[in-house]
């Protein structure tokens, strides 16, 4: 496990159980808008949304009887930050068996800004298949988009100012699950930035 870097002045917006119950609502969402879970795929965007994938694909089950395919999607190589920001070290890609072709998949992040990883993502998917639909869920939805891009699902709106950071926990690498905002000092990590 490695713990999130967690400023000094952040405060908590979602704590464990608003978390889990914002999930929850967006995997009752994801079923019914699909009547049902029939060609659904999951793919996470690393490394949160990897996470947050797994645990929406879970409750699907939950409702549904029966698994979901999940897996993750790296986009490092399709970011358009590449030349500004320092070298990230590449993730996973993990699709699951049957592909994506003629599937709804939804992509799962933790954290939509400025829609440039969503963009990536969708980059990143025409390489691997086409998809009859992609759909997108996001645990925050933070607001001041740079392209037009929106989520399909959302788990939580917080309106943010663009000098505030999010952050988002997760229990599998931070120890805890919890969304928290600071005012801005320091330098945002790649997931912050989002």
């Amino acid at each position: 496990m490695s713990a999130a870097r967690t400023p000094d002045d952040a405060r908590t917006v979602l704590d464990a159980a608003e978390i889990a119950r914002a999930l929850t609502r967006v995997a009752h969402e994801i079923v019914e808008r699909a009547k049902g879970a029939d060609d659904l795929v999951l793919l996470g965007i690393p490394t949160r949304g990897a996470f947050l994938a797994r645990r929406v694909a879970e409750r699907i089950r939950e409702i549904e009887g029966r698994d979901i395919p999940v897996g993750s999607l790296d986009i490092t190589m399709y970011r358009d930050d590449l030349r500004r920001a320092p070298a990230r070290a590449l993730l996973p890609t993990e699709i699951p068996a049957g592909g994506i072709d003629d599937k709804v998949v939804v992509l799962v992040d933790d954290v939509l800004y400025s829609g440039r990883t969503i963009r990536a993502a969708l980059d990143a998917m025409n390489d691997i298949g086409r998809p009859r639909a992609v759909q997108l869920a996001v645990l925050v939805d933070r607001g001041h988009r740079e392209l037009p891009i929106r989520a399909d699902y959302v788990g939580k709106n917080i309106p943010t100012s663009t000098s505030e950071k999010v952050l988002v926990l997760v229990a599998e690498l931070d120890g805890e699950d919890a969304v928290l905002i600071s005012g801005g000092t320091g330098h945002p990590t790649a997931e912050e930035s989002k």
